[in-house]
């Protein structure tokens, strides 16, 4: 059976303070790299998707994103399908 990559990427709203983001931000210059104005850290799920990716399945994962992959009080998400064997669709890409 065919199976594709859904990628869904996490990250916090742009008004919410990203703690672990600045740390980043701030060390960047200790080590030599310079010109980096900002840094937002974020998560990526990479999901194995049996059978077709259709607007059922992306559906599904929108819905296991919403509820479970993201804190939508505080954080947005996407879901991309990736090309490879088993994706219908090579790129989706919903916001929350």
């Amino acid at each position: 059976m065919p199976v594709a990559r859904v990628v869904v990427d996490v990250m916090l709203k742009p008004e919410i303070l990203d703690p672990q983001g600045q740390a980043v931000q701030r060390a960047l210059p200790r080590l030599g790299f310079e010109g980096i104005a900002d840094v937002r850290q974020g998560k990526r799920f990479e999901l194995e998707v049996e059978g077709p990716v259709d607007d059922a399945a992306l559906a599904r994962i929108h819905e296991i994103a919403e509820t479970f992959l993201a804190n939508t009080v505080i954080e947005d998400f996407s879901v991309k399908v990736e090309a490879g064997e088993g994706a219908d669709v090579a790129a989706v890409k919903a916001e929350s």
